[in-house]
């Protein structure tokens, strides 16, 4: 037992020795989905953005699967030093509800570093649908409920919740047809052979301006800049229908509180960093701001998020495994 205060002492010099030397090496930051994805693009463009603050570079890496929970277990189960890092959307608060035998929890698992970006999501349907505005898809759908075709990525997407959220709060439901990802889902929008979807406007802000989809709504507080013709649903009637996709960055637990501070403030340089600034703005995503990236703006916002969509999921029924 005497010697339990020099263990301590000297564990807490080598944890201060390491954070005052890290980065040493490159930094590897799991994104849970596929290359070229919306998560995917915004991962990339927080990497390089922080990368030149660390002076390491953050290497990315995608792991895709299992609505996300297979790349988010790799980073729960790596070794808590900071060199392996996570980038999850939404899909991270509302694992718990669709997973009913999630292997971790994400507010024990990881170590918050701070939120990166809100993206809002938009209405849209293929060209020939019959409905104008917002007003007239709502009163069409629920004149023919289940004879209307609503697309998703999959349980647990964002545009699988979109349509989750939207489907409870106008009171009817469609026909749900799951997709293997965003990209074949576009494809079949713009063939017509699927009716509508609710997709981050990071997908669809192309699609839109280039006329090729019809966009009925936008689900934020303010219409983008990039989508000035596009009305928010508030805007539409439907203030209670509010759904952005939000991205943070996290840690594996027992992570060093320096290390994890290092890290908070490179996201923070990242956020300001112009170029990433203008590239966010092209994709109707919203950096954070600096009191948003933080560990307890993240840690805050996860626990709300859990709380919000817990009952939304299970009312639907609707489970990923």
């Amino acid at each position: 037992m005497k010697f339990l205060p020099s263990i301590a002492a000297f564990t807490l010099t080598v944890t201060t020795v390491f954070a005052a030397d890290y980065p040493e090496r490159n930094i590897f930051m799991v994104v849970p989905y596929a290359a070229g994805g919306p998560t995917d693009t915004i991962a990339r463009l927080t990497a390089d953005a922080m990368s030149k603050s660390l002076g390491k570079q953050i290497v990315v890496e995608n792991v895709a699967g299992a609505g996300g929970t297979i790349g988010a277990r790799r980073v729960a189960d790596a070794d808590p030093d900071g060199y392996t890092i996570l980038v999850h959307h939404i899909g991270m608060a509302t694992a718990p509800a669709l997973y009913r035998q999630l292997p971790y929890k994400p507010t024990e698992a990881f170590e918050p570093i701070g939120l990166v970006s809100d993206a809002a999501m938009t209405v849209i349907a293929r060209n020939e649908f019959p409905a104008s505005t917002f007003q007239e898809l709502v009163a069409y759908i629920k004149q023919n409920g289940n004879k209307v075709t609503y697309a998703h990525a999959g349980i647990g997407a964002a545009c699988h919740l979109c349509g989750t959220l939207f489907m409870s709060t106008i009171g009817t439901q469609m026909t749900t047809v799951p997709y293997k990802g965003n990209g074949p889902i576009m494809t079949d929008l713009l063939g017509g052979q699927i009716d509508m979807t609710c997709d981050q406007a990071t997908n669809t802000v192309g699609p839109i301006t280039q006329k090729q989809v019809k966009a009925y709504a936008i689900t934020s507080d303010a219409r983008a800049a990039t989508l000035p013709d596009v009305p928010t649903t508030t805007e539409a009637g439907l203030p209670e229908f509010k759904v952005g996709v939000w991205h943070g960055v996290y840690a594996p637990k027992g992570t060093p509180k320096e290390v994890l501070d290092k890290l908070t403030t490179a996201l923070q340089a990242a956020m300001e960093a112009a170029t990433l600034k203008e590239r966010f703005a092209q994709i109707a995503t919203m950096p954070a701001t600096k009191e948003q990236a933080t560990q307890e703006a993240l840690r805050t916002k996860l626990d709300s998020e859990i709380k919000r969509w817990d009952p939304i999921i299970k009312a639907a029924g609707q489970f990923a495994d």
